[in-house]
């Protein structure tokens, strides 16, 4: 299967339906799509305290995150958190709305980077689509980071008695 080429409608909304502000989002999703995304798609930006209530119904996690796959075809994303991200991550809240919206995108077509059957389509998926919209690194290689870094803080303290991991 080629993963690329596809062309998708895509709709963002304010969660209600009205149509929201986020600027050159729906035409760079649709330009990126892979091969094999829904005809249509609606990405919902909404509050941190809403999608922490739909984490909370619908995967049974009290507290925000960033971005929530609903088949068939709908995301949600929280604007806080998404800006929070582009902070930390040294770039606009545009992109962050990007990577965040192609990341779910991607999960909704049943890709997984948390399934060890995976074996790093996703990530590698991810990381050609977001080249070619002309994007830096997305959420799996900034989880990869983070993961590694903290690694390295546990490391840093094995072995002291008392000593803590920084940060």
């Amino acid at each position: 299967m080629d993963p690329e080429g596809s062309r998708i409608r895509v709709f963002v909304t304010d969660g209600r339906g009205r149509p929201a502000r986020a600027p050159g989002l729906a035409a760079w999703l649709a330009r990126v799509a892979p091969k094999g995304a829904p005809p249509e798609l609606s990405v919902a930006l909404v509050s941190d305290q809403r999608i922490r209530a739909l984490n909370r119904q619908y995967r049974k996690k009290d507290h925000a995150t960033d971005v929530l796959s609903f088949e068939p075809a709908d995301l949600a994303i929280a604007t806080g958190v998404a800006r929070r991200q582009a902070r930390e991550a040294g770039h606009g809240y545009t992109d962050e709305l990007k990577i965040l919206a192609l990341h779910g995108l991607l999960h909704l077509m049943g890709y997984d980077h948390h399934a060890r059957s995976d074996g790093g389509r996703m990530a590698r998926l991810e990381r050609r689509l977001r080249a070619k919209g002309g994007l830096r690194a997305g959420l799996i290689e900034r989880a990869s980071t983070e993961r590694a870094d903290e690694a390295v803080r546990e490391s840093a303290c094995r072995g002291v008695r008392g000593a803590k991991p920084l940060g």
